[in-house]
């Protein structure tokens, strides 16, 4: 479970999905942007980039997406429940907050398919490099904190056999003055 943290905490992860965000956006600007342009309104530019209006509606999406994080990945709400069920409710509740503001806002039209499909695929391909991304870090804090353990245990064998020296001489010292 992810501790609370503080405040600027909670900001820079809605930086960091922000950000991203406005990477995968205007990445997808510059392949698509012309010929999206009538149809949604984050293409409204074309491969000029991202209107202002959108940037503000993305950066709301990343409060709402790290709010829900909150929720689903610390104590604070849910006290019991598993990791994976955690994930598929935050995952469900990341997917229709998107889709609430890709209607409401204009970014999907309601009735082309296609854009939707193409939406899906996206939010997938995103959410596949997401829980790569978190394994590949999980595995490498597991690898830090099994070379920790392992030093502080080499280091209290150490720590041991020092004192087991040190009563030793201290017996010897005993049992010399004795005779």
């Amino acid at each position: 479970m992810e501790e609370r943290g503080t405040i600027f905490d909670y900001l820079a992860q809605v930086m960091v999905v922000f950000g991203f965000a406005m990477l995968m956006l205007n990445i997808f600007c510059l392949l698509f942007g012309e010929s999206a342009k009538e149809i949604s309104t984050m293409y409204e530019l074309g491969s000029a980039g991202v209107p202002v209006e959108v940037c503000f509606q993305f950066l709301a999406v990343s409060f709402f997406i790290v709010a829900a994080r909150f929720v689903f990945f610390t104590d604070w709400l849910i006290k019991n429940m598993a990791i994976w069920l955690r994930t598929v409710c935050m995952l469900g509740a990341v997917i229709i907050l998107v889709a609430v503001f890709a209607t409401g806002c204009g970014w999907i039209p309601k009735n082309t398919w296609q854009a939707w499909a193409m939406f899906l695929a996206s939010f997938a391909l995103s959410f596949v490099g997401s829980c790569f991304v978190m394994t590949v870090k999980e595995k490498m804090e597991n690898k830090r904190m099994e070379e920790a353990l392992r030093r502080l245990k080499e280091d209290g064998k150490r720590g041991q056999e020092r004192e087991s020296r040190e009563q030793n001489d201290e017996s010897a010292c005993e049992d010399g003055e004795a005779k």
